[in-house]
């Protein structure tokens, strides 16, 4: 049952259709900002978030009287001032509740009225929530969970932002325990993740979550060279002439035809070399292109890992290790090629709808970088335009939104920011997310570790989060600096003591 927690009171401006102020009344209700509160008018419940608290006392509000009485003793011994101490919360109205339905708010609520904490069913309602829903955490200083619906959150693609150690890769794996926890029947979808610096490992190693994760190590990916189309290697040679895209074509053609699937990087030279389409300059410039792509040693004959129709599969967690690839240009060719034939796979429905879940998106989706720089922003910006038709979700995680696609970002329906401090990037994010207005823009910078703005389709309304405590082991790699630090010196004592031993 709820409690009165204060009265509304009349101002210069309120109560109003769009905001009222109430005095506290109950100093154990624990009032904060940020808080949903409710009150009444003729036509039922109006509800609101308390936008801001002011303290006030009118014994201290002259500067000159206090000065007086502050010089010859103290105030407080004189009068009674904590009697006429008070504070007064300003509330901006989000809407109104009849016995039905949800409207706007046509009638302010009158001074004098009781205000209560806003009811759980009636948040749960309003902002969204799902029974069934994604379970991130718990809206902030209440006891409602904050449980979001999956096809809200993700088909029209999310952005988790925040700056580095905020929660990021926290709230990751809190997204990734929901979705493997989603029941066969209840629609579960393949969950694939491009882990930067091997974060996520924990899950393979994981007791409930283990037998549902697989990992790949990035650099025994291999994948045939007749699965790869021309186009796909023009993208990654973005400054090949037309001379040499067509004379690559023609090369490839020649090899499908002589050796159906059976061919590797060899056989692709040897067949430009045959060719009589082209001169030997373009021979030997298209090679020595080719030569670059080859020596990161993932084109194959016949080798294909990871299997995408076999390893991506609903309810299963696909985690793919770039921890061993120093080169970003590797990384951006490898991140091309998967989104490719990750979506060419969704689009014929050979595989089940699902995330691609991508760690520092701005280096593989960046807003300012030359074609040969940016080899995998095209794909991850097709599928952000088209893949919500496909079932082809992405969750684009950046600690630097500003050097991320904008193309990318403002076709993420969702953002859940977490703290933000730099001003470009807190620009970038406001200028991408339609939900954030002055007052939330102003609230990120505050937040703390764990705490988050969820705003976009996923939610009627912007919301502040606490987001949940894991439940997957937390196993990563790498160790803690001091650790490190330990380590090596024991290390370089251990072979200094063998050294004195040998001689």
């Amino acid at each position: 049952m709820s409690h009165a927690i204060g009265t509304v009171v009349s101002t210069e401006e309120s109560p109003s259709t769009s905001e009222f102020a109430f005095v506290i009344t109950n100093s154990k209700s624990n009032v904060k900002k940020g808080q949903y509160v409710q009150t009444k008018n003729e036509n039922g419940i109006i509800f609101g978030m308390i936008k801001e608290i002011y303290r006030s006392n009118r014994y201290f509000e002259r500067a000159e009287t206090i000065s007086t009485y502050e010089n010859q003793g103290s105030i407080k011994m004189d009068f009674p001032t904590t009697n006429w101490d008070y504070s007064v919360a300003e509330v901006r109205v989000l809407g109104a509740k009849d016995e039905s339905k949800f409207t706007r708010c046509y009638l302010p609520p009158s001074p004098g009225n009781e205000v209560e904490i806003c009811e759980s069913e009636i948040l749960k309602n309003f902002l969204g929530f799902s029974a069934d829903g994604l379970y991130l955490g718990n809206l902030q200083h209440h006891d409602t969970l904050a449980n979001i619906d999956l096809t809200r959150l993700l088909q029209k693609h999310l952005a988790i932002l925040a700056m580095s150690g905020a929660g990021k890769s926290h709230l990751s794996s809190v997204l990734m325990e929901e979705l493997l926890e989603i029941k066969e029947g209840e629609g579960r979808i393949a969950t694939i993740v491009i882990d930067m610096h091997g974060e996520y490992i924990g899950f393979k190693y994981d007791q409930k979550y283990g037998s549902n994760t697989e990992i790949v190590d990035v650099k025994d990916m291999r994948i045939p060279l007749s699965k790869i189309a021309p186009e796909m290697l023009e993208e990654w040679l973005p400054n090949l002439s037309p001379p040499q895209k067509e004379l690559l074509r023609y090369a490839m053609q020649q090899c499908k035809r002589e050796h159906e699937v059976n061919y590797g990087f060899s056989e692709l030279i040897a067949a430009i070399d045959d060719s009589d389409i082209s001169t030997d300059v373009v021979k030997k410039t298209l090679k020595r292109a080719l030569r670059e792509i080859h020596r990161y040693r993932f084109i194959s004959k016949d080798e294909q890992n990871p299997s995408l129709i076999k390893q991506v599969v609903p309810g299963k967690l696909l985690i793919l290790d770039f921890s061993s690839v120093d080169s970003l240009r590797k990384k951006q060719i490898l991140v091309s090629l998967l989104g490719r034939k990750l979506f060419n796979l969704r689009k014929k429905e050979r595989i089940p709808p699902f995330l691609l879940l991508i760690e520092e998106a701005h280096n593989f989706a960046r807003e300012k970088a030359e074609a040969s720089e940016a080899i995998s922003r095209s794909i991850i910006e097709t599928i952000a335009r088209e893949g919500r038709k496909f079932g082809a979700s992405l969750c684009l995680i950046s600690q630097r939104p500003v050097n991320l696609s904008t193309t990318a970002l403002s076709q993420c329906a969702t953002h859940i920011i977490l703290r933000v401090t730099n001003p470009n990037d807190l620009d970038h994010i406001q200028m991408s997310s339609e939900g954030i207005d002055s007052t939330v823009a102003k609230s990120i910078t505050g937040l703390k570790t764990g705490e988050a703005i969820v705003v976009g389709e996923a939610v009627n309304h912007p919301i502040f989060l606490s987001v949940r405590q894991r439940k997957s082991v937390k196993r990563e790699k790498g160790a803690p600096l001091r650790d490190m630090a330990k380590r090596f010196e024991e290390t370089k004592v251990k072979k200094e003591k063998q050294v004195e031993a040998f001689l």
